[in-house]
């Protein structure tokens, strides 16, 4: 495996390449080029049912209103229109947006996101973003104009492609989440190296150029720090850590004084989730439109990151700030012992038990049938210890049952497997 040394102040720390066997599969991936104007795809022509699509039309009809905000334009009515809380604010201070002339360590770009929505606000900006994932077409996205209007439009800007689209996002139109060596002007320091995060990422790599509220468990990672001179300060480990961004930022012309350390690992690992079930879906309709098989295995890809098979351990405990973490957990569905996929451990990994949320989605539910069983397969091999490799060891017997309990209960159309 390559490994990367950068120095953090006079400390060498070594950084491990980012998701080696992710890597390895993503390769597969993209061995086969897929075109988003593919006849089996079709993404620029088909229409969207992604969540900002449906909201548009409600409002082009009259059903909805967005009541516009001098201060911040249309950001609150848009999240609560979208059902995102604001405590899943996180805030990103590098250079790495279309509108990077506003952003720096003064004044942060926004990022709120809900299971298939993110939206990113810049204070002073003409322009709001949006990234909303279309069940079958992947991540849509769009800019929304920050001025007054009876009737305010989503414009679709599929030229965000030229970065989302990429191998980075398993070659589908998807999100990202960069992290970067960051200046102090917040210009991103691409020369020194970046790091594109999920839940397999060692803390090390993470959140460069983004700000981290809470604690970290003791642990070194690459959030509020700037460089200088071709050196990045880091402080010792919880040394560099806040408690909000007092001090940083005016907080009062945001919304949340957090860019909580909760909210930004469970974005990281939402991101590439979805990224994976485009890949999946998209896989599966390019063979069947041409009558072959799918050039990758990548419901097993997918089955696999569901179950966190791959997940970077936690070094201690992980402490929020904003109250994400609680306001998540309550998103339920519960079974009948109280428990959810959505309950947190946060000190020896994410989640209490290691299922994703995503299997919830609609993403989830309009793969094609076939790739569908293919992953609830894959999983039922995992689950049920038929899958005993040494990846998965760390899924011990106690922790899958309960996923298979909660399965059981709480997703509809689960295989009847699932009770053998």
């Amino acid at each position: 495996m390559r490994r990367t040394i950068f120095r953090f102040g006079m400390a060498p720390v070594a950084l491990v390449a980012l998701g080696f066997v992710l890597g390895l599969a993503l390769t597969a991936f993209t061995e086969v080029f897929i075109g988003p104007d593919d006849a089996a795809i079709e993404y620029s022509t088909r229409p969207t049912h992604d969540p900002v699509a449906e909201l548009n039309r409600k409002i082009q009809q009259g059903q909805t209103r967005l009541k516009f905000d001098p201060a911040n334009g249309y950001l609150r009515p848009l999240l609560e229109a979208l059902g995102i809380p604001v405590e899943s604010q996180m805030a990103v201070f590098s250079k790495t947006s279309f509108q990077t002339s506003g952003i720096g360590p003064h004044n942060p770009r926004s990022v709120f996101f809900n299971d298939s929505v993110a939206i990113a606000w810049l204070r002073g900006a003409w322009t709001v973003e949006l990234a909303a994932e279309d069940p079958e077409q992947g991540v849509v996205f769009y800019t929304l104009d920050q001025q007054f209007s009876e009737k305010p439009v989503f414009h679709r800007r599929n030229d965000c492609l030229s970065c989302h689209n990429s191998y980075n996002a398993a070659g589908v139109p998807g999100m990202l989440v960069r992290s970067v060596f960051t200046a102090r002007d917040g210009t991103a320091l691409f020369q020194m190296g970046s790091y594109y995060a999920d839940h397999s990422s060692p803390m090390e790599q993470r959140w460069g150029g983004w700000y981290v509220t809470g604690k970290s468990g003791g642990a070194r990672h690459m959030g509020n720090i700037l460089v200088t001179d071709a050196k990045a300060e880091a402080p010792a480990p919880g040394a560099g850590e806040l408690a909000s961004l007092d001090g940083k930022i005016d907080t009062g012309a945001y919304l949340s004084k957090y860019s909580d350390i909760v909210a930004l690992m469970v974005f990281e690992h939402e991101v590439r989730a979805i990224n994976l079930l485009t890949r999946a879906g998209w896989e599966a309709r390019y063979a069947a439109y041409r009558k072959t098989t799918p050039a990758s295995d990548a419901s097993v890809a997918l089955a696999d990151y569901l179950l966190f098979v791959d997940e970077a351990p936690l070094k201690g405990r992980i402490e929020g700030s904003s109250g994400f973490d609680r306001k998540f957990a309550a998103g339920g569905p519960l079974d009948s012992k109280g428990r959810s996929l959505r309950q947190f451990d946060l000190e020896r990994r994410l989640m209490r038990y290691p299922c994703s949320y995503m299997i919830y989605s609609a993403a989830f539910d309009a793969l094609p049938a076939g790739t569908r069983d293919a992953v609830y397969q894959r999983m039922w091999a995992v689950l049920s210890g038929k899958e005993s490799g040494e990846r998965y060891a760390r899924l011990t017997a106690a922790d899958r049952q309960a996923v298979i309990e909660i399965l059981r209960e709480t997703k509809p159309g689960l295989p009847k497997y699932f009770w053998d």
